[in-house]
């Protein structure tokens, strides 16, 4: 089977192989001895907010900064009654 890039870079993958590897929205891609590897993933949500966090090599003072910034913004304070 042949699976075209477009001049995006993107790949549509033959509906018979994506069925025999069952329902997955990600693929794990890595190049191995000049080929293409794709490795299905299950990411539950909170997993994936989890490994991108993860990847942006954020600590939890960076986390606790942001979120002190969100809520002194005026345009997420609640307007008075």
């Amino acid at each position: 089977m042949l699976a075209k890039m477009t001049s995006k870079n993107q790949l549509t993958l033959p509906k018979s192989v994506t069925a025999a590897v069952g329902p997955v929205e990600y693929f794990e891609v890595e190049a191995r001895n000049g080929q293409i590897v794709l490795t299905p993933v299950r990411i539950q949500r909170g997993g994936a907010v989890r490994a991108k966090l993860a990847e942006l090599d954020l600590s939890e003072q960076d986390i606790a900064d942001a979120v002190a910034w969100v809520r002194k913004s005026p345009a997420t304070k609640k307007p008075r009654k």
